[in-house]
């Protein structure tokens, strides 16, 4: 489903909720969205948890197992805080299964992430530029030795492979650092969290294009991705009521509803992405954070031309 901005559209999977998502509800929903045309289906990591929420790449084999065309993602995995071994390995499993269409979206994460995980914080950056070349090199193949400062690896051989060679991965994070690094590592970039004002993301986008022309890369090749969180009724009060709700459980903030997503009714919608593809986007990420088949067809309606 693309605009005539070009601009390509993904949705968000139901993954994480206040309360358990059934699974017919996943394969609902991943289904339709390949019907009405959307490029990518999506999930967050979130495997410490208070809410219900899938480990992703099993919500996206599911996924995989009810579609045929449309691609799998994640953003992000927090890369530093796994072995970069099982990263690549469950992304090529999911890219065999599905016939070459996974994605992978990884970040730095925060500070809570290395602490459940015991991982330390310290050279973070570091281990994760490692480990990005960890999984590309895992993937090229057949056999990998590398010495690095955090991994060793001795003719190390994935027990499958991918099909897309290389698949890509997009670098997810708002900071200027990481959106330098997004320029130089990645193959695009996820702008994080779903929040910032559009004035923040064309600064963000001007930052990413000079670094990308810095590095010798053409800016209109490389995708630039949004997430937005979207809740959508033509009454607009009971639009930001879902937005209320899903943020002040989840996030403890239900203030973010305003800061963090985009309500109202289809035009009104419509109009704010339109927004977000005018300062730079060339992928928007739309999550719906409840009524997911209903919300679905509405975010359809939106981006239908």
């Amino acid at each position: 489903m693309t605009s005539p901005r070009r601009i390509s559209y993904g949705v968000a999977l139901p993954h994480r909720s206040t309360e358990p998502i059934a699974p017919e509800v996943v394969a609902t929903v991943a289904r339709r969205a390949e019907e009405l045309g959307f490029r990518d289906v999506w999930v967050t990591e979130n495997t410490v948890d208070p809410n219900f929420s899938f480990d992703p790449f099993v919500v996206l084999t599911y996924a995989a197992a009810v579609t045929r065309s449309i691609r799998l993602a994640v953003a992000v995995v927090v890369l530093p805080v796994r072995h970069p071994i099982h990263v690549a390995h469950q992304v090529a499993s999911l890219d065999w299964l599905s016939n070459g269409r996974a994605l992978l979206g990884v970040g730095l994460g925060r500070p809570p992430h290395y602490a459940d995980f015991a991982v330390p914080m310290e050279r973070r950056v570091a281990r994760f530029t490692e480990s990005l070349r960890v999984l590309r090199e895992l993937w090229a193949g057949p056999a990998v030795t590398l010495e690095g400062e955090f991994y060793r690896l001795q003719g190390v051989t994935l027990g499958v492979r991918p099909v897309q060679r290389p698949v890509p991965v997009w670098l997810g994070g708002d900071h200027f650092n990481a959106i330098r690094r997004a320029a130089r590592l990645g193959d695009g970039w996820i702008s994080g969290g779903g929040g910032g004002t559009k004035a923040e993301f064309a600064h963000q986008v001007t930052i990413l294009k000079e670094s990308l022309a810095a590095a010798g890369r053409d800016p209109d090749q490389f995708p630039i991705s949004k997430r937005l969180f979207v809740a959508i009724d033509e009454d607009r009060s009971r639009a930001r009521a879902m937005l209320e709700t899903w943020f002040g459980t989840v996030y403890r903030d239900a203030a973010k509803a305003e800061t963090h997503g985009i309500y109202g009714g289809v035009e009104e919608v419509r109009e704010q992405i339109e927004a977000f593809a005018a300062a730079g986007a060339t992928h928007l990420l739309l999550n719906p954070v409840t009524r997911y088949e209903e919300q679905l067809e509405r975010v359809a309606d939106v981006v239908r031309r």
